[in-house]
């Protein structure tokens, strides 16, 4: 589990404050989805999560310990890939021999595996591959890191179509019990059959912290057609024909949860989200 204690964050250079006295709970053993404006500071918590970043105030700690202290025994429990990175021009096994030690559950077999699914082959040279290739080889490194706590920042920028959906896949094979993938991003599409756990920030505020289950109970997601719109809407966006819908879930419906409408209708009110904050 990862607790967030009132934290500050500011740049220095900037003197942009992108947080004050923020807290947040993020559950052990999800794929949770943090979502966000631009500049709502998810990029900064997360390299905050991983210990690249430090805050000028609160504490951050992972399954107990202040990832601050950056103890190896904690970070070889942490691996993050951030949305732009670069390799070093050396042959793929020779990555793997020089980082793969740090991380005592690494699993060569579930690289290879992973590689296959995207179409790749251990023998690579890193140098002389594009940066879509290179994602996904870095996906693959970091799940076969075997850590507790992977952290993604937009993965699915730079890879095709294809390799979306082979992505989907790879996460959901290295998926466990006691792994917590934490993906920020953008593009919801790519990911939303993924995520079992939704955080949206705004503001230095947590507007939303539910399961998918505690969502899906307390909205429905539905197109209403014609130009009425149910008095309980919570929020509206017409469409040929009708509108789509989000609105409290009074009838027990199982709908289909729509991220990106999720998303609008929280910012738009999220006075109608506080009792799913936690």
């Amino acid at each position: 589990m990862i607790e967030i204690n009132k934290i500050t964050y500011q740049y220095k250079k900037s003197h942009k404050m992108v947080f004050t006295d923020f807290s947040l709970t993020i559950p052990k053993g999800n794929v949770c989805g943090l979502l966000g404006k631009n500049g709502a500071g998810k990029s900064t918590l997360l390299y905050l999560i991983s210990a690249l970043l430090r805050t000028q105030k609160g504490s951050i700690t992972f399954n107990g310990q202040n990832v601050w202290k950056r103890k190896p025994e904690l970070l070889q429990e942490i691996f993050i890939v951030p949305e732009e990175f670069d390799l070093p021009a050396i042959s793929l096994q020779q990555y793997i021999n020089t980082n793969a030690p740090f991380y005592p559950n690494f699993n060569k077999e579930l690289m290879n595996e992973c590689l296959k699914d995207f179409e790749l082959t251990p023998e690579l040279n890193l140098g002389q591959l594009s940066m879509g290739q290179k994602k996904k080889v870095y996906i693959c490194f970091a799940l076969a890191t075997g850590v507790q706590l992977l952290i993604m920042d937009e993965p699915s920028n730079g890879l095709d179509i294809p390799s979306k959906s082979q992505f989907r896949k790879v996460v959901s094979r290295c998926m466990t019990d006691e792994r917590t993938i934490l993906i920020s991003t953008h593009q919801v599409k790519d990911v939303e059959m993924l995520l079992d756990h939704i955080i949206i920030i705004e503001n230095s505020q947590v507007l939303l912290n539910a399961n998918i289950g505690e969502i899906a109970n307390a909205f429905s997601f539905e197109f209403v057609q014609g130009g009425e719109m149910p008095e309980d809407a919570i929020f509206c966006l017409p469409t040929i024909g009708g509108a789509a819908v989000v609105r409290p879930n009074t009838e027990n419906r199982e709908t289909q949860i729509d991220l990106e409408m999720l998303f609008n209708a929280c910012i738009a009110n999220p006075q109608k989200f506080n009792n799913l904050k936690k």
